[in-house]
């Protein structure tokens, strides 16, 4: 395969089944088990989505097939191995399919749009070294936040639910629409990261081009540690809306490229639990899963980070 680019799909990985929640927290934790009373809210949470199904894994299963077909339908030929942060197959392994197939030059590329050194950073470092000693020359896309075709297909997204808003009797304007991403520590602040600004910026370009001009962005699942994380948290701000009088309210959690825990949960259960309790009409923007437009993202600013390998396409 030394006329082909291997491309590592890398992303945060889930677990396959209620009986490896366990293994799968255990590894997040670096060794550390859950406790009995955690591990029993964490399978909790798996059962209340759809009685336990798994659909991340399902969806980055479709996600890298979709973006395999998708750059092959080009010249230069691509071939896409998963790697997974948390679970099988890890980073590592994909990596190593690569040497076993005889790949030498790669592209990596996470399933998130915005960088973080404490996310993508962290997938890139591993993938880097591993291929390092492998010998692939791998080069990462490190961000894609404001590529025009992500920004279109969200403005459409949030465009769509506002429109559903207005079909069941709501005044358009009145509508809050809240952005949203995965938390980190605070302490990214201070490092000069660049992950809230890329996820402002995002919001900026979807709200300008949807019209949209009553919004704000909040944080969402952040870990249970001693440190501050981001924030407000969504639940804090759906109290506050209430608290304003705002009725209706959008939740577009940008942060996200697939329908997960932090989606089928704490937004689809938990924060709609909290909106119902409050009186709030909430409604969420749909994800992006393996939408053709998405892939487009993805295998474009794949294709421009293979420019810059010297490939023998002889």
């Amino acid at each position: 395969m030394a006329n082909k680019i291997g491309v590592l799909v890398m992303s945060y990985g889930t677990p396959e089944s209620l009986e490896d929640v366990e293994a799968y927290y255990t590894h997040i934790r670096r060794g550390n088990a859950p406790s009995a009373e955690q591990l029993k809210e964490l399978k909790g949470r798996y059962k209340a989505i759809v009685g336990g199904v798994f659909p991340l894994r399902e969806n980055t299963d479709r996600q890298v097939e979709a973006l395999q077909a998708k750059l092959n339908s080009g010249q230069i030929q691509y071939v896409c191995y998963q790697g997974l942060k948390h679970a099988r197959p890890f980073i590592e392994d994909g990596v190593e399919a690569m040497v076993r197939d005889g790949i030498t030059q790669a592209i990596g590329i996470v399933l998130a749009p915005h960088y973080s050194v404490m996310s993508v950073g962290t997938y890139i470092k591993r993938a880097k070294e591993k291929a390092e000693a492998c010998g692939i020359h791998m080069e990462f896309v490190e961000n894609y936040h404001m590529h025009p075709e992500l920004i279109d297909v969200l403005s459409r997204r949030v465009t769509a639910k506002l429109d559903e808003f207005e079909e069941t009797g709501a005044v358009r304007e009145d509508v809050r629409v809240l952005f949203s991403a995965h938390s980190l520590p605070e302490r990214i602040l201070a490092m000069g990261d660049p992950y809230r600004d890329q996820l402002l910026e995002t919001s900026q370009a979807i709200a300008a081009q949807a019209g949209v001009e009553s919004w704000q962005f909040t944080w969402q699942s952040a870990g249970r540690t001693a440190e501050p994380w981001l924030g407000p948290d969504i639940l804090d701000t759906l109290r506050e809306l209430a608290e304003s009088q705002v009725k209706y309210v959008l939740s577009a959690p940008i942060g996200f490229v697939s329908d997960h825990l932090e989606v089928l949960y704490d937004l689809d259960i938990e924060a709609q639990q909290l909106a119902s309790e409050l009186d709030l009409r909430l409604l969420r923007i749909d994800s992006l899963n393996s939408d053709p437009a998405y892939m487009s993202v993805l295998s474009d600013v794949v294709r421009t980070k293979a420019n810059q390998l010297k490939v023998n396409l002889s």
